[in-house]
């Protein structure tokens, strides 16, 4: 195996806290915010509503505490990349690099962005023209303060995610104790939906908790990996469950399972009841702080996927360059920045979310696969070793497949473009092969 061109490395300054709030604001942006209503439309009652939300949290959990062995395993830049490329081969990896890029992380940051829009747009009162250039705006700032050091993107990280979890805190406490929970409604069945199922909530809640893997393509920053990636991981999914759920109680309790079935915006439809106009602004402010911190942990990320596939010779030479004095991929960022702001200027991301969440999912379920490859190559590790092995990787791996299968069946044409453009990545990479053979063994 060849050295890595490059003879500056990524700087290990992220702390066990950074780390956690990374975890934190990966996952929590503006889903929880909009997507409780969907769900809620897709399920019988409060109860089952909770159910989906709890069971979707300790399905994400397991995900994570299988991530938290890999990047002990694994403690370098690129994160699932690195994991697929190297149990499955350079064609898994190139596939997951270029979904990512195409859509995951880039449709990603461009539906979220504009989340940020509406909710700023709402906050100053601007019209609906301002909606482009906040997007664009969102965007470029996240990449701008991320040009300069790990150190100074995670210190704003860390503002966004403290922020965001106030914002939720004060929704939770609003919804439960200054508008009462007593209204007998929060477990209570909707006659409405009496006949609706089950499954069809699961992926705009496991939407919401997307995101949980970033950290892992940080780990070459991060300070003490084997053991701070498993308590990161762990720390911050408990910490994202607890806020889910709570926030779904508040929703029921405010406005019950048919209003919120009803709402398209369920937490200023609470903060609007309890405490009138400023409610409403509070927690359009909380949002839009809320998305524009998921779009910088999810650019940083894809970032560092991008540099390490320069470096394999599975994409262009020139973004595994890192800065001389910052340490940054400057070169993958402003590339997957980029590509996320013509996304957003075309108007496809809402489309591209849908095989964002899809591909994203199906990209975890991949990795954590790539747990039993390490289990047999490197045998027993003195790191973290998920607990429950080989049963709870199994069972996530057998519920996304679950999952993936009953999206595919009921709305084949969004997950059908989106498993073409993952397979339009093989002629890709025959072609990369055949011009540009340097990708190490």
């Amino acid at each position: 195996m060849s050295e890595p061109s490059t003879s500056i490395d990524y700087q290990r300054s992220l702390r066990p806290w950074d780390a956690a709030l990374i975890v934190v604001g990966g996952i929590i942006g503006g889903g929880i915010f909009l997507n409780p209503g969907i769900a809620a439309q897709r399920t019988g009652s409060g109860l089952a509503l909770l159910l989906m939300w709890v069971g979707a949290g300790v399905l994400t959990l397991i995900g994570a505490l299988c991530y938290a062995e890999l990047g002990a395993r694994r403690p370098h830049a690129g994160g699932t990349y690195v994991y697929l490329r190297e149990a499955f081969g350079p064609l898994a990896g190139f596939l997951f690099g270029w979904t990512m890029l195409l859509v995951i992380y880039s449709g990603s940051s461009a539906a979220v962005a504009t989340i940020f829009a509406s909710y700023a747009s709402a906050l100053f009162g601007l019209s609906p023209a301002w909606a482009l250039p906040l997007t664009v705006g969102a965007l470029v700032f996240v990449s701008g303060i991320n040009l300069f050091g790990i150190r100074l993107g995670a210190q704003i990280q860390n503002l966004f995610a403290v922020l965001k979890l106030l914002a939720v805190a004060a929704l939770v406490v609003c919804g439960l104790f200054l508008a009462g929970a007593g209204h007998g409604q929060v477990l209570a069945t909707d006659p409405a939906r009496s006949g609706v199922g089950f499954i069809g909530a699961a992926l705009p809640v496991l939407f919401a908790y997307s995101g949980f893997t970033y950290l892992n393509n940080l780990a070459g920053e991060v300070r003490d990996p084997q053991r701070t990636l498993p308590r990161a991981l762990t720390l911050g999914m408990l910490l994202v469950i607890a806020a889910y759920a709570l926030v779904n109680v508040a929703y029921l309790a405010v406005l019950g399972h048919a209003g919120l079935a009803a709402s398209t915006a369920p937490a200023a439809d609470v903060m609007q009841q309890v405490a009138g106009p400023l409610g409403a602004k509070l927690i359009a402010l909380g949002v839009a702080i809320s998305t524009l911190g998921f779009c910088n942990i999810t650019l940083v990320a894809g970032a560092r996927v991008l540099q390490v596939m320069g470096e394999d010779g599975l994409f262009f030479r020139g973004v595994a360059r890192l800065h001389p004095r910052y340490r940054t991929p400057n070169t993958a960022l402003l590339l997957l920045s980029g590509w996320a702001i013509v996304l957003a200027l075309s108007g496809s991301y809402g489309q591209l979310l849908d095989y964002a969440t899809f591909g994203d999912w199906l990209a975890c379920a991949f990795g954590v696969a790539t747990l039993f490859w390490y289990r047999r190559q490197d045998g027993q590790s003195t790191g973290f070793r998920v607990p429950g092995y080989p049963w709870l990787p199994l069972l996530f791996i057998a519920t996304v497949a679950l999952v993936v299968g009953l999206t595919l069946r009921d709305n084949p044409v969004n997950t059908g473009i989106g498993l073409l453009i993952m397979a339009a990545g093989i002629p890709v990479y025959m072609i990369w092969q055949r011009l540009f053979s340097r990708v190490r063994s």
